[in-house]
């Protein structure tokens, strides 16, 4: 299996290519702009590009996948049926998918938005917005902030500590740097604790 990353300077938003080299299948997370660069790599390697895998429905990480419906056959997997546009490939929960040799674990992780889902492949973890390098999402309530903060500790800081993290936007990370350094995502208890400490 190999990744590759691609930055969308229009956005400054992530997009990742993972491919199986031995069935030539790819799938393609968050298209946020299909650039000739994303399109090269498929069509000079010879991979069929047989799926679309979306964190959360943010302009930033559909806007491609217009363009690439018209290009490839490809069937669009997110927790909003909108973008995934049929229910056979609206995920919710958790579960698996496979396309070729690709295994994908999901899970969905609310908070940030309502349809914000995370994909495993592997030992790597493609978040969206969930959680990047010393930071989470943006949410609308310290309820939503409550929500995501729980799932975060429940569900990614419960993978092995060398764990990758892909976020949507900015660099990679690991389950271990950010249980240890990311303040944003420890629980609401001990945000509440070090909040009262300060004052």
């Amino acid at each position: 299996m190999k990744i590759y990353f691609h930055l969308n300077i229009d956005t400054f938003s992530n997009t990742y290519v993972v491919v199986d080299e031995h069935s030539k299948c790819a799938v393609i997370i968050d298209p946020g702009k299909p650039t000739n660069e994303v399109l090269k790599q498929i069509e000079t390697d010879g991979y069929t590009l047989c799926a679309a895998l979306i964190t959360h429905n943010h302009e930033d990480n559909i806007r491609g996948l217009t363009t690439l419906r018209r290009i490839y056959d490809l069937r669009t997997y997110a927790a909003d049926i909108d973008v995934a546009c049929t229910a056979e490939t609206t995920i919710k929960g958790e579960g698996i998918l496979k396309f070729g040799g690709i295994t994908v674990e999901y899970f969905s992780l609310p908070g940030h938005t309502a349809d914000s889902i995370v994909y495993k492949i592997g030992t790597v973890l493609f978040t969206g917005d969930v959680i990047s390098a010393g930071e989470i999402g943006s949410t609308s309530s310290s309820y939503a902030n409550d929500l995501l903060c729980n799932g975060i500790q429940a569900k990614i800081f419960t993978q092995s500590d060398d764990t990758v993290i892909m976020p949507s936007r900015g660099p990679m990370t690991s389950v271990n740097a950010e249980r240890m350094y990311n303040l944003a995502a420890a629980s609401p208890q001990i945000q509440q604790k070090n909040f009262f400490s300060g004052l």
